[in-house]
């Protein structure tokens, strides 16, 4: 989007602010053929704007109004935000299953259908090995407008005078990905305040932003444990997942046994990334149903829920070093308030991955169901609050937003994707901004424990006797 474009589009949100009740909310992708009837189903491939599907009518829309403070005395005094990248290219691994199914869709696939030959004779195969799971311009796109919104949600923030004056801190993974993510938020801040005399420095902090890198215990318990995954490869062999790949080949017309679960992933993802990057509706997308999309996205979550999230407790406890962090912050600005000094840490940025937020949300025990997801109770799974496409996108973000309502009262706010949530277990009526000290007094053993050397130390001590 030009420079001068996206300002004056700025402006004109600025200016309908007042007007946020008329936002779509309920926006059907029926009614855009650009967008796969099966897009809600794409997971952590999934772009944001299937969660906030507003941003689809217009990318810069904000609506202060979710915020609603008890008291109109309520101020801001400290945000931290921890997102996940922008989108991304397929891994050097996924393309290399993408370049398989192609193949055999070109040289093997006896169908007749228009979708089928348009895959044959007039789409490329683009992907190559070296993107390598790299930043694309939506996911420089993806920061950009977010942290425009951001600043449009928290002007008093997230400012410029904020900025300039170095209260606002950004910390990022190692990952290209991760870097490109946070030079791009950045920009999308320069870029709004017409900011061209300085440049503003980030860090990159692994021990927080890739944490579970670092966990000894989960690395070896579950990273490099095969059967710490044991019921995703039951269910990827199972009768759900082998039914949607015979309904791939029927629809090449291939033999059953040309469609493994691996060139199954590969088409699902293929329909994900070309609209993800491209928004395109790819003809690959042809080749699932809705059933099919369902089970597919059944076998990420579950997946994700092995892998970060409820299915072993060293998942979540690996970022205990990051929710100690976020509580050190927030104590550091509370401090600092109490005793009359400007909160010098504003604004914190973190920029990492879905394997950062996931264990971190689960930690603080956001989405958990009755039961566990297993590779045998899909059909009783088809209402659970664990749908990674619903909270971890491209660019999701979790912030956490202290506010001192006068007299000492101080409230923390949670939002998930630019919406109001509430911590789990807080639930009385002030629970979408509780007290500050209630947060505490709830995550109390968390905060007393989760010790991150002690949790991922592979071999514990023996108890003194």
């Amino acid at each position: 989007m030009p420079d001068i474009v996206w300002k004056v589009t700025v402006v004109y949100f600025t200016t309908i602010l007042s007007f946020c009740c008329c936002f779509r909310t309920d926006v059907n992708p029926e009614d855009n053929p650009n967008i796969p009837a099966i897009a809600k189903y794409f997971t952590t491939k999934g772009r944001y704007e299937e969660v906030n599907p507003y941003l689809r009518d217009d990318i810069l829309a904000v609506n202060r109004s979710i915020l609603q403070p008890p008291s109109p005395q309520c101020r801001e005094i400290h945000l931290t935000a921890i997102i996940r990248h922008g989108t991304r290219y397929p891994t050097s691994k996924n393309v290399k299953k993408m370049q398989k199914l192609y193949e055999l869709a070109k040289s093997s696939a006896a169908a007749k259908e228009s979708w089928l030959r348009e895959i044959q004779t007039q789409w490329r195969m683009w992907y190559t090995e070296d993107m390598d799971g790299r930043l694309v311009q939506k996911g420089v796109d993806d920061h950009k407008h977010l942290a425009v919104r951001l600043s449009k949600l928290f002007p008093t923030m997230i400012s410029e005078e904020k900025l300039r004056g170095g209260f606002i801190n950004f910390f990022t993974s190692s990952k290209h990905r991760c870097v490109n993510s946070t030079l791009s938020f950045k920009a999308g801040l320069t870029g709004l305040w017409d900011i061209t005399d300085k440049e503003f420095d980030h860090a990159v902090n692994d021990a927080l932003m890739r944490f579970f890198d670092q966990c000894t215990r989960f690395v070896e318990e579950v990273d490099n444990n095969p059967s710490a995954l044991s019921e995703v490869d039951k269910f990827r062999q199972g009768p759900e997942m082998r039914r949607v790949q015979e309904k791939i080949a029927d629809r090449l017309r291939v033999p059953y046994d040309n469609i493994t679960d691996d060139l199954t992933e590969a088409a699902f993802d293929l329909c994900a990334y070309e609209f993800a990057i491209k928004a395109v509706n790819s003809p690959w997308c042809q080749l699932f149903d809705e059933s099919d999309a369902k089970v597919m996205e059944y076998a990420t979550d579950l997946r994700e829920f092995w892998k970060r999230g409820y299915g072993h407790d060293i998942n979540s406890k690996a970022s205990c070093a990051l929710f100690h962090d976020v509580f050190s912050r927030l104590d550091k600005a509370a401090g600092e308030n109490k005793s009359g000094q400007q909160v010098t840490e504003a604004v914190t940025v973190q920029v990492g991955h879905a394997d950062t937020l996931l264990p971190l949300l689960t930690l603080l025990g956001f989405f958990k169901d009755s039961d566990a997801l297993t590779s045998t109770n899909y059909a009783s799974q088809t209402q659970r609050s664990f749908r990674t496409g619903h909270f971890l996108p491209y660019a999701a973000n979790l912030l956490f937003v202290l506010y001192d309502c006068g007299g000492g009262d101080l409230r923390l706010q949670p939002l998930l994707n630019e919406k109001t949530v509430t911590f789990p277990g807080l639930t009385d009526k002030r629970a979408s901004m509780p007290l500050y000290e209630d947060v505490k007094e709830h995550y109390r053993e968390l905060l007393q424990g989760c010790d991150f050397e002690a949790e991922c130390r592979l071999f514990k001590p023996p108890a003194d006797i």
